[in-house]
């Protein structure tokens, strides 16, 4: 449980999507990933403290609903499902392009069509070979990230390869926030969709031996471990690479070149690899574990909820790989109409889906202190007030996004897929009468 939850953390979105941050905000990229790493500590927190509680399928799904009522639940189920299925074809498509690093003959459809695939057949097959999978997945991605802040670490020290750059780069070429405040703020905005995916373990839980247990051992590893990952690689990154330097639009592969590092781009490329097929891979898991619970209140068809002997529901793995296709076939034939809806509105929905965890925790906590307070074995810090901030804050990003050009059209996007959601939601009661 704890790799699944690091390595959820701990995507090619910091390998590459951080150059963009860096980019703007300059050394101060940094601070951005620290807000945003914050944030999503805290709500990881309520998480940990509803699911030791209250393990059970579906997760936050069956929080919102419990909590907040049956629309909130398909609300956050729906969005929940919807960002990890457009997660499963941009990493598709990433991983083809990836293995064209060494296959460039190979047609990249090919290669997406061929990950998604294996992957899907290994989720088919056990629960426990998606974990298998996602234990060794996260254990090279966490290794190399260990590797690097050790090695960078002696490198700017002057120690290996002396003598190092120092903190020379941190202030020179324009300062520590060259750029002034606000693309550190609008970098906290962006960098807020590569934190997604820790929320997994929570979901994963319900298939535990002891749910329980293994939420609140995983949840504590992310809070002690995300930010030194996060915060520390980049301070590293910018450490080494001036920011400003034309290199840092492959961050951690110029870092490595920098340290003198044999086949840097040989390297990175796999470890890159390695983080997408991971994310590929809890994409197809998170995706149709929450379709499956979302059949329980007559949420989703119930042909959905069909599992094989060996416990896997095979109807919504494959609902989502299906759905897989469709987008990847839509990033070939409408990349500019169809594909761009799905690409710039999945991050603002998974902000949507962690607001609602956050006013479910506030809810759900209030009512086991007045019913049942030993059930309460993790508890949320400092209750209500850091549950405010953390709500506060990611209000705050919404509103942000409305101001930011670069992020208005994903704002637009994101809230557009909700209002469909919504639709369902209308359409659905109308046909059938929902769980209460």
């Amino acid at each position: 449980m704890t790799m699944i939850a690091l390595g959820g953390v701990i995507g090619a979105g910091l390998f590459v999507g951080s150059r963009v941050v860096i980019q703007s905000a300059g050394p101060a990229a940094s601070i951005s990933f620290l807000l945003t790493g914050i944030l999503v500590i805290l709500v990881m927190r309520m998480l940990g403290e509803m699911a030791t509680a209250m393990p059970t399928v579906g997760s936050f799904y069956e929080y919102a609903r419990l909590a907040l009522g049956d629309m909130a639940g398909f609300l956050t189920g729906w969005m929940y499902w919807y960002f990890w299925v457009i997660v499963v074809a941009l990493e598709a498509i990433a991983g083809a392009d990836l293995i064209r690093f060494w296959l460039p003959e190979v047609p990249q459809w090919f290669l997406a069509l061929t990950l998604m695939m294996a992957l899907t057949a290994s989720n088919l097959f056990s629960v426990r070979s998606y974990g298998e999978f996602e234990f060794w997945f996260a254990s090279i991605k966490v290794a190399a990230i260990g590797v690097f802040l050790v090695l960078g670490t002696l490198f700017v020290a002057g120690i290996w390869f002396t003598p190092g750059p120092g903190l020379a780069n941190l202030a020179g070429h324009g300062g520590f926030a060259p750029n002034g405040v606000l693309p550190v703020l609008t970098g906290a905005v962006a960098a807020t969709g590569f934190y997604f995916g820790a929320e997994i373990v929570t979901i994963a839980a319900a298939e535990a031996d002891e749910p329980s247990r293994a939420v609140a051992k995983a949840t504590n590893s992310v809070i002690s471990r995300v930010l030194l990952f996060y915060v520390g690689s980049i301070v590293l990154v910018v450490a080494i690479i001036p920011w400003n330097s034309v290199t840092i639009a492959t961050p951690y592969v110029s870092a490595l070149s920098a340290m003198k590092i044999p086949a840097a781009a040989q390297i990175m490329n796999a470890i890159i690899l390695t983080a997408v097929l991971s994310a590929l891979n809890s994409g197809l898991y998170a995706s149709s574990r929450m379709l499956f619970a979302l059949t329980r209140n007559g949420h989703a068809p119930t042909f959905l909820a069909r599992v094989s002997k060996s416990g896997v529901p095979v109807a919504a793995t494959l609902a989502g790989t299906g759905f897989g296709f469709v987008a990847v076939f839509m990033s070939y034939v409408s990349p500019d109409t169809v594909f761009a809806f799905l690409v710039n509105s999945y991050g603002t929905v998974a902000l949507f889906v962690y607001l609602l965890i956050a006013f479910s925790q506030l809810r759900l906590r209030r009512q086991l202190e007045a019913q049942d307070p030993e059930r309460l074995v993790v508890r949320m810090w400092l209750f209500p007030w850091l549950t405010y901030v953390a709500i506060a804050g990611m209000l705050a990003i919404l509103v942000a996004m409305a101001f930011i050009p670069d992020q208005q059209f994903p704002l637009l996007m994101g809230v557009g897929s909700l209002a469909l959601i919504s639709l369902g939601y209308g359409l659905i009661r109308k046909r059938q009468p929902l769980a209460a």
